[in-house]
């Protein structure tokens, strides 16, 4: 079986850039000399994206990043596709990396804790344990982890919203754990749930993604499949192409 010959490169990283439009031209740049095609965000809180092209022109972007303020050990998740996921390149500058409009949500400060994919199914087992899922409702519509809570949210920027309408619901002192596409979703919003009194809070480390590429698809608890925001628009366990396709407006197809 030959390897598919794109690498897909997956990464986000919460930390303090001073001056995040004086990052971009540099990276840009650079992204559009070895041929790169994807979308990085950049903000004072960090940098988020996903971007895909052969593996020489990924490591080169990825080298350039780690030079970046606090990116140095920046986890990256890959995957394979057959051809580019995206379009074109593009590298922008945004208030934030990933929006929940809650200024004061700080995840350098303040965060869950982190479960490894290994012990994720014990959590989530547990009776006692609120499994959210903080990903838009057409994105949890194709799939989502077996009993988990769908607050069938438009975007992420409603979920406070739905958690203080709810907040009562879950109990004095409740033990949630949360989930999103590759983890950076649900670093801000257990930081938000941290800030907001409820202090045992768990998310998914490295999110949907690494689950389906470290567990083996007779252990998971993940049924569907898994939402991303590329050509590919799902995928499955071992982070294989779902084979689904995509609406005129962004969301799944599901007839």
């Amino acid at each position: 079986m030959t390897t598919p010959p794109i690498l897909v490169a997956a990464l986000y990283r919460f930390t303090r850039f001073a001056d995040p439009a004086a990052l971009r031209p540099p990276l840009l740049a650079l992204c559009e000399e070895v041929g790169l095609t994807g979308t990085l965000l950049l903000a004072g809180e960090g940098i988020n994206g996903t971007i895909a092209g052969s593996d020489n022109a990924v490591a080169q972007v990825l080298a350039h990043i780690r030079t970046l303020p606090g990116c140095a050990d920046i986890e990256v998740k890959f995957s394979r596709c057959e051809a580019m996921p995206f379009g074109r390149m593009k590298v922008k500058v945004k208030r934030e990396i990933v929006t929940m409009g809650v200024p004061e949500t700080d995840p350098t400060q303040i965060v869950g804790t982190y479960v490894d994919p290994a012990d994720w199914n014990a959590l989530i087992a547990d009776p006692d344990v609120v499994v959210i899922d903080t990903r838009n409702d057409y994105e949890v519509a194709i799939g989502s982890f077996e009993g988990a809570l769908d607050p069938q949210t438009p975007t992420f920027r409603d979920f406070p919203a739905w958690f203080r309408e709810n907040r009562e619901k879950f109990g004095p002192a409740p033990k949630i754990a949360m989930y999103c596409t590759g983890g950076i979703r649900c670093e801000k919003s257990t930081a938000f749930l941290k800030a907001e009194g409820v202090e045992d809070v768990f998310h998914l480390k490295g999110g949907i993604l690494k689950y389906l590429e470290d567990i083996p698809a007779e252990e998971s608890l993940w049924r569907g499949q898994c939402f991303v925001f590329d050509e590919r628009v799902s995928v499955g366990h071992g982070l294989v192409p779902g084979g689904l396709e995509r609406n005129p407006d962004g969301t799944v197809k599901t007839d």
